[in-house]
């Protein structure tokens, strides 16, 4: 409730408290319906729905959220807790989640973890249960789930995105796998012999994925397998992978494990004298806004973040509404392949 009918005047009488009954009456319905408005609940019809809105208006009426929740037990706020945010998947899954969970009513509390230890996983939720949340979801970018160097804490709603974790937590990713088989098939139908890949850092889930479905494709295929080049995400590893690659003559294709890396690739080649698609080809993975302003053109694998981020938020509010445990298992979204400009058959003479 907020207050009304102040006089103004130090000492004069205490402020008379706008209620719900106060709107009910404006409004000319029941106090339940207020409070089904004011929870968002579906299941009142538009025009009711304006008129109790209109009147928390002109009284100036706000819902109180504390009482609110110790009421129902529900706090509509969703935690979310990650290892990185300059990364392009997380913060733009962060963002999905955000939006989506703004769209059923939710908040969402975020907090950034440094360094991924057990202890800092665990003060995080901590830290998130002092700050009253309904559910957790955990960015996982770092390899470390995987290991069992940190188990979250039993009896918390947990979506968990990015990990290999789906025998314990209930996971939602992006189709690593089937993504980079796209883009090493697209190369190899193109003609060319075999494909070079610069890989994402050792310690990511997401990198070690796509360098493992890389080898596969290429294995299943009879195709020979290259010495892999590592990166670390940024467009300067990629620079200096793409130095290196412009010296081995056999190489006519090569697969990044995302677009900044494979923007690196393109500075090098040109620097070095090679045509891109003409004399060497490059695919990504991510399609970041920008790729399509690569010159040239950059060929790469979409990934839906908006959906994973829907995914996490309808999976976290299952969980919530249902007043259901974690179920393990990992729901996986498709990606696709977005063929522009930096992919050609290889040069005439090298197929």
């Amino acid at each position: 409730m907020v207050e009304r009918g102040s006089t103004g005047v130090p000492g004069g009488r205490r402020k008379q408290r706008v209620s719900m009954a106060d709107v009910a009456k404006l409004a000319g319905v029941s106090s339940q319906t207020v409070s089904r408005v004011s929870n968002g609940y579906p299941g009142v019809i538009s025009s009711t729905r304006e008129q109790v809105l209109s009147a928390m208006r002109d009284l100036g009426y706000r819902p109180n959220s504390a009482a609110r929740a110790l009421r129902y037990g529900q706090f509509n706020t969703i935690g979310v807790i990650l290892f990185s945010l300059s990364s392009t998947g997380n913060s733009r899954t962060v963002e999905a989640i955000a939006t989506h969970a703004a769209a059923e009513g939710y908040a969402i509390t975020l907090i950034p973890i440094d360094v991924p230890t057990q202890d800092n996983v665990l003060g995080a939720f901590t830290r998130m249960g002092e700050l009253a949340v309904d559910a957790v979801i955990v960015i996982m970018e770092i390899h470390l789930l995987d290991t069992g160097t940190v188990q979250l804490p039993p009896g918390v709603h947990v979506v968990v995105v990015d990990s290999d974790a789906g025998d314990r937590y209930s996971v939602v990713d992006t189709d690593q796998a089937d993504g980079t088989r796209k883009a090493v098939s697209h190369l190899l139908d193109l003609g060319h012999r075999t494909v070079w890949h610069v890989t994402g850092p050792e310690t990511s889930f997401a990198g070690q994925r796509r360098t493992q479905a890389w080898r596969t494709v290429l294995e299943e295929a009879g195709r020979p397998v290259p010495p892999p080049l590592h990166g670390d995400w940024s467009a300067e590893s990629g620079y200096a992978a793409g130095l290196t690659l412009a010296e081995e003559p056999d190489c006519t294709a090569v697969f990044a494990a995302n677009d900044q890396m494979a923007l690196g690739l393109l500075r090098a080649f040109h620097e070095r004298g090679l045509r891109v698609p003409a004399d060497i080809s490059v695919v990504g993975f991510d399609d970041i806004p920008d790729a399509a302003f690569f010159v040239p053109p950059l060929t790469t694998v979409h990934q839906d973040f908006a959906e994973v981020g829907r995914r996490c938020v309808q999976d976290a509010l299952q969980q919530i509404r249902t007043r259901g445990d974690s179920k393990p298992g990992t729901d996986l979204v498709p990606t696709r392949l977005v063929v522009r400009h930096s992919t050609a058959a290889p040069p005439e003479g090298r197929r």
